[in-house]
């Protein structure tokens, strides 16, 4: 099933986005997402259906897909485009209608019924071709929407004012500014929340900036001469060669080559100092050279590039419902037959009951319609997530999914892994012991000869693992007279195990694995070949520099602290002490580490921040798991959040924009019910004309939109 990702324009509200959801699924697509803050709409697509036919069918619910196959995706032919178009248009022919309601303001010939309505029927036909068309198209899918409420407003006061001039009753029926004035003014206030809708979305705009970029591309003729010349980053493949200059934008994802450089990639980690790069190194698309020259090949391009990832990591994040989310959205599916309904009643209720005439009666259940406003309760927990994702995201902290979001709000503990987690994991070789004459060799030179074959056991098993200790021994170690393995694998939580093409069984790990052949547990990597100790390795670390700060900042939220490591408890304990950390959980394995984490969310809801292969059944098993951009590849897979930032810095800030969107998303909920609980009253008693509803109904949703961009500003930790 081909996955299609599209972009459409005209969603204002969950309804939008739940009619154009049954619209795909009913013509057979799979897994539907839809955002209607980012306008993105993900899908599998059936085979039977074309792309053209889809984006006709959303064409005829109001909205329209402005990206995607352009030789299937027809363009919009439409005179107005936008909002502010129909605006401006409506504007001149509402403005003449709206003199005589200004006190003082008297001109004869605009009191005339026909030429109020030659002014209201262009009006009215803009109008409907937007809000009417939308109405009946969304009734026959099953999902009536905002615009049900506004054409059945419109419709009614041009009926009752027609019905009024064709039998000679102007003067008793004159409701055509109402309906001019009604959707000129909704227009406006749907133009205006757009223009707040976007700007929540601002933050992920800046990641995107930098997609497209010139680039220095290298050729080499047939004399092997070097030459230069600049492409567009877009046509780039991955193998391409590059120049970087120092002040240019890196165009896609690379390795170093040749050359050194500062780089400042404050756009994925938010840390603006930069870091230095030389040969080996990666560089993400859309970092920076401060400083320096390199020559460096293309090594993903497009959707694959780290960007493009978190971009779209992001973009999937704000198109899931958190649980808050779903009694709205509930609401927001029966509230249009709701206030339909009430407006029926308004209007029976004021004739009939409370003696007032047809025209105020008519006034009145005009102005329930245009009041109401389900898109309120809709925007509430979109606006909120979209700006506190895309706030984490500018700072170098990713969330995959919007629950986790959520999730940040409640809880009340923390737990870290020690290596590569509290400490840099930029391990240095501290010493090392060979025992014995394990290694055979009759050569003078046996010392030497042993400890290179040592180094090369050493290396030859280390090399296969993601640990970050066994990283730093392959890098210190790295020989060309490596040992070629028949068989190898990493046992979580101990650590390598081999078999070379002679039957001969090798060992690298912690102490579990030489306790039956030594009670000296001091040591780091003990080394053992056939069941005999080789000897063992000695490694240093140091703690983060952050580390204690960030400790420091969680106790002061009485958020509770606890190091739960595999590492022997002595070193634990050091850790632990020099940060701050209020329990400690040593020497467990990952099993013992998931049963632990299993005990402490019973307890509590707790975070998980952990970066190695053990530690990711505890990360996928915590109510948030918490990641390291460094971390290992099933780390992170198992973990709800990154720091991309190569360490805890922004962990505070991570557990404050958590907690700070959800209290967001709770006061836009607040204001959306408040809002049409207060407001549908006033209209129904005649306190609010159907003009001034316009108005109000439109700016409700501004509100909202402010109240969520606050975050980007708002302290959260």
């Amino acid at each position: 099933m081909e996955r299609v990702d599209w972009k459409v324009t005209g969603m204002s509200c969950t309804n939008c986005a739940l009619t154009v959801d049954k619209f795909l699924r009913g013509k057979g697509a799979q897994d539907v997402k839809v955002n209607f803050i980012g306008g993105d709409v993900s899908f599998g697509m059936a085979p039977d259906v074309s792309k053209q036919e889809l984006a006709k069918g959303i064409a005829q619910l109001g909205y329209q897909v402005v990206s995607g196959d352009p030789s299937e995706i027809k363009k919009d032919k439409r005179l107005f485009k936008n909002h502010f178009q129909r605006f401006v248009f409506c504007l001149v022919f509402t403005a003449p209608l709206m003199l005589h309601m200004i006190p003082g303001i008297h001109i004869h010939f605009l009191m005339d019924p026909y030429v109020q309505l030659a002014l209201t029927i262009p009006v009215f036909i803009v109008g409907m071709d937007f809000f009417g068309r939308s109405a009946i198209n969304s009734i026959l899918k099953g999902i009536p929407n905002m615009n049900v409420l506004i054409a059945l407003g419109a419709i009614a006061s041009l009926a009752y004012s027609l019905y009024g001039t064709l039998t000679a009753q102007a003067a008793q029926y004159m409701f055509y500014e109402t309906t001019a004035t009604i959707l000129t003014l909704v227009f406006l206030g749907n133009w205006m929340e757009d223009k707040s809708v976007e700007t929540t979305q601002s933050a992920l705009r800046k990641l995107a900036v930098s997609q497209v970029s010139m680039a220095n591309m290298i050729a080499y003729d047939e004399n092997h001469a070097e030459h230069v010349f600049p492409v567009e980053s877009k046509t780039l493949k991955v193998g391409d060669l590059l120049l970087i200059n120092s002040g240019e934008t890196v165009p896609m994802d690379c390795k170093v080559l040749w050359g050194e450089a500062s780089v400042n990639e404050a756009i994925i980690s938010g840390e603006s100092a930069p870091l230095e790069k030389k040969m080996n190194d990666k560089l993400i698309g859309g970092s920076i050279l401060e400083n320096g020259t390199v020559k460096a090949y293309v090594t993903a391009v497009g959707e694959d590039t780290v960007l493009a990832n978190i971009l779209k990591l992001v973009r999937d994040a704000q198109t899931e419902k958190p649980p808050v989310q779903q009694l709205a959205d509930k609401i927001s599916a029966i509230f249009v037959p709701a206030v339909i309904s009430i407006a029926l009643v308004v209007f029976l209720l004021n004739y009939f009951a409370a003696d007032q005439s047809f025209s105020n009666s008519l006034l009145r259940s005009i102005a329930v319609l245009v009041i109401a406003c389900p898109c309120a309760m809709g925007l509430a927990t979109p606006a909120a997530i979209a700006v506190g994702l895309g706030r984490a995201a500018r700072n170098g902290v990713l969330f995959k999914n919007a629950k986790s979001l959520e999730s940040f709000n409640s809880i009340k503990q923390v737990v870290f892994d020690k290596t590569g987690t509290l400490t840099t994991g930029a391990f240095r070789i501290a010493g090392s012991k060979i025992l014995g004459n394990q290694v055979e060799d009759t050569d003078p030179a046996n010392g030497d000869r042993q400890l290179a074959a040592f180094r090369s056991i050493a290396f030859s098993l280390e090399k296969y693992s993601s640990h970050p200790i066994a990283k730093a021994i392959a890098g210190e170690w790295k020989t060309k007279d490596e040992i070629r393995w028949a068989k190898i694998e990493e046992v979580k939580g101990l650590g390598m195990r081999a078999t070379d093409k002679e039957g001969n069984e090798y060992t690298a790990g912690s102490y579990k694995t030489a306790s039956h052949l030594t009670t000296d547990a001091t040591h780091n990597i003990y080394i053992i070949r056939n069941n005999a100790l080789l000897g063992w390795i000695d490694v240093a670390d140091e703690i983060r520099p952050e580390a204690k700060e960030v400790v420091r900042l969680l106790k002061q939220k009485n958020i509770k602290t606890i190091l739960l490591s595999g590492d022997r408890r002595e070193k634990c304990e050091q850790v632990a002490q020099a940060c701050g950390i209020d329990d400690i959980y040593a020497e467990q394995s990952p099993q013992q580490k998931l049963e632990k984490i299993t005990a402490l969310n019973q307890e509590a809801p707790t975070a998980m921040v952990g970066d190695g292969i053990n530690d990711a059944p505890a990360l996928a098993k915590a109510t948030v798991g918490i990641s390291l951009s460094d971390a290992s590849q099933i780390a992170m897979q198992s973990a709800q959040v990154v720091l991309m930032n190569h360490g805890l810095k922004n962990l505070p800030l991570s557990l404050g924009l958590g907690k700070h969107t959800y209290i967001t998303i709770k006061q836009n909920l607040f204001w959306a019910f408040a809002y049409n609980v207060v407001a549908i009253p006033i209209a129904a008693f005649g306190l609010l004309n159907p003009t001034f509803g316009a108005l109000v109904m439109g700016l409700s949703d501004v509100v909202l939109a402010i109240n969520s961009v606050r975050l980007n500003f708002k302290k959260v930790y």
